[in-house]
This record gives structure tokens, C-alpha cells and sequence, in this order.
């Protein structure tokens, strides 16, 4: 069980994620987390950082949809004016929302990436469906809330199990 919690890839940011690499290995859409991924947890627009590593993606080839368990004003408030597809309410972990996000994308399991700060919502939840998944550090989690907080003790605890 723990294996699933394992991501394929760990970087930093998104920013640091090989776009190039992606595409050779084969992913053309990316699932991607909102909160603690593409910005802070309250950061209720994309940077102008953002917007850019996003029409790179575009230019690429990637198709992205935004996939989050957070409610539908906090998620289309971010990605209705940047034209972007997601997912609301979707509980992460579970598989219906990785395959509502794959009809969306038009991709199936080996062409997918998920990405996410969470290793129990976003990598196992990817890892269960045979997506790529990669794990970024938390932008602020300062801002996180009572759930997240659990994870991440949860996180911590098989981090710890998984180094014996």
C-alpha cells in the first residue's frame, strides 16, 4: 500500500517539471491540483508566472485540466477566466474524477500526468489509475486547512515507514 504513495517524479515547483521529457515519454494531458500547486491555497487568481508555464504547456502540445476537492466558486473563480477545464468537489483519491479528467483531456492512463502537493489525494489517487505522478513541495502551508493538515501528518508518518 505504501508503494502508491510513491510519485513517479518529486520536484520543487511545477516550474521545475521537464515539459520536453513529458512529451518523449508519451504524456500529452496533464491532471493538475489547484491549491499548494499552481498557487497558494487563498491566492485566488494565476500569477503571471503561471499563465506563462501554461501556454507553454499549450504550446507543447499538453492539454491541462485543473482537478481539485475544493468547492466550485474557489476553483472556477481561478480557471474560468484563464479558459480552463476542471474538475470541483472531486475526492481525490478516488477514480471517477481521474477519468472525468481523462474523457476531458481525451487521453488515456499512459498518456496522463497528474500533478499535486498531496501524496494521499493527487499520487495515490494517480498511482491507482497507472497515471505519471508527480509531487511538487506545497506553495504555502500556512494557508492549509484542517484536512490538509491531517494528510499531512499522515505523509509524514509514511514518509518515516517507507525510509526503514
Amino acid at each position: 500500500m505504501l508503494n502508491k504513495l510513491v510519485p513517479r517524479q518529486s520536484v520543487g515547483t511545477i516550474y521545475d517539471i521537464d515539459a520536453d521529457h513529458l512529451w518523449s515519454f508519451g504524456i500529452r494531458g496533464i491532471i493538475t491540483d489547484l491549491d499548494n500547486t499552481l498557487v497558494g491555497a487563498r491566492d485566488p487568481h494565476a500569477t503571471p508566472e503561471l499563465i506563462e508555464w501554461l501556454a507553454r504547456m499549450q504550446k507543447i502540445g499538453f492539454k491541462v485540466v485543473i482537478v481539485s476537492n475544493n468547492h466550485k466558486l474557489r476553483v472556477s473563480t481561478f480557471a474560468e477566466p484563464l479558459g480552463m477545464p476542471f474538475i470541483y468537489r472531486a475526492k481525490k483519491p478516488t477514480n471517477a474524477s481521474f477519468t472525468k479528467a481523462m474523457r476531458l483531456l481525451g487521453t488515456n492512463a499512459r498518456q496522463t500526468a497528474v500533478i499535486g502537493d498531496q501524496m494521499l489525494t493527487d499520487v495515490l489517487g494517480g498511482n491507482r489509475m497507472g497515471l505519471y505522478t508527480i509531487l511538487v513541495q506545497p506553495i504555502s502551508r500556512q494557508d492549509e486547512g484542517v484536512f490538509t493538515r491531517v494528510n499531512r501528518l499522515i505523509e509524514k508518518w509514511a514518509i518515516a515507514r517507507m525510509k526503514k
